[in-house]
């Protein structure tokens, strides 16, 4: 078959690859209903990540089942199903925890921009709905294996709660949903901090009450305008610079909560200046597979619909093409098609 693979920076190819087998007796073999691009894959792209050899590129996927691995008990041939970015067997303390990316046997799951997978741990990872849904629902359920789950967490991290006041640090996808699972849990009010008009209409969409164009000091000082000198009380910081975590804590009232769920780059800390402001962090790589049955019912009850996010579709042979939209910003998320 073909599949993304990433050679150096900015130099990603659509190119032959090993057809996925089943290794372990716990393996699923998945026919993907469609892929995407997401915006952790840019920072290897963009070359902060080094790449020592060719990468298969991709961890967001749901489609069809093919093939299962002899020791597989809860998923069969024919579901249609939806999984995370870190295969889990779901069974280990931190599982039961509920922090499945920290599994005691966690196994990465890559190579997904292709139209075929292979997912460790099947019955841990994968979580099948009841009947396969309409190609409509599609990219909202690719959504939930990666930017709505981590938009989840952010949300929940940051300890939001009714009535809440939320500030969303990343106009990205997955900052974008972050907004629309804080509209979910009840926050009251929620600002999103964005410079790109197509951006700030769909946070709108999703829920957001207001919109800060500003960053650094001058973003902290508006949002301390709007909070009446307070800040916030939860905030989530969707971006991994060391800009936007000061910019997300400074945010944040004295007993407040910071959720940082970008991948952090070059990020570093004070522990006197936190020692003192009172606010709490707590993040990490979100435990999607946690939140994946509540999700998959709000998107087929029509709660939600993070598909939204995906503003450019592409056949998967134009990959290359999704990832200078993305880089260049011309796309939030490319979505693309597999068939």
């Amino acid at each position: 078959m073909q599949g993304a693979v990433l050679h150096g920076p900015r130099d990603v190819r659509y190119e032959d690859r090993a057809e996925p087998t089943i290794v372990e007796p716990t393996d699923a073999l998945i026919s993907l209903s469609a892929t995407c691009i997401c915006g952790s894959d840019l920072w290897p792209y963009r070359g902060f990540n080094p790449v020592t050899a060719p990468a298969p590129m991709g961890h967001e996927y749901c489609g069809i089942v093919e093939d299962v691995g002899r020791d597989v008990r809860s998923i069969r041939r024919g579901q249609f199903v939806v999984g995370s970015f870190f295969a889990s067997d779901n069974t280990c303390p931190h599982c039961h925890a509920g922090f499945q990316t920290s599994c005691q046997h966690r196994q990465p799951v890559v190579g997904a921009q292709a139209p075929r997978l292979r997912v460790p741990l099947a019955d841990g990872t994968l979580v099948p709905t009841d009947d396969v849904p309409h190609a409509d629902v599609v990219p909202s359920m690719l959504a939930l294996s990666d930017v709505m789950g981590t938009g989840w967490f952010a949300a929940d991290a940051a300890n939001v709660r009714p009535g809440a006041t939320v500030v969303v640090v990343g106009d990205g996808a997955v900052g974008l949903l972050a907004a629309l699972s804080a509209k979910q849990l009840g926050a009251a009010r929620i600002i999103v901090m964005s410079r790109h008009d197509s951006r700030q209409r769909l946070a709108r969409e999703f829920g957001a009450t207001d919109i800060v164009a500003e960053r650094g000091d001058e973003g902290v000082e508006r949002i301390k305008e709007l909070t009446r000198g307070v800040g916030a009380d939860s905030v989530l910081e969707c971006v991994g610079t060391q800009e936007s975590m000061m910019q997300a804590i400074s945010s944040t009232r004295p007993g407040g909560s910071v959720a940082y769920v970008g991948v952090p780059h070059g990020v570093s800390l004070d522990g006197a200046d936190l020692f003192f402001r009172h606010v709490r962090l707590f993040g990490g790589p979100a435990p999607v597979r946690r939140y994946l049955p509540r999700l998959i019912d709000l998107v087929l009850n029509g709660t939600i619909n993070p598909g939204k996010v995906f503003d450019l579709t592409l056949p998967l042979a134009s990959v290359a093409e999704g990832y200078r939209a993305m880089d260049e910003r011309r796309a939030i998320k490319t979505m693309l098609r597999v068939a």
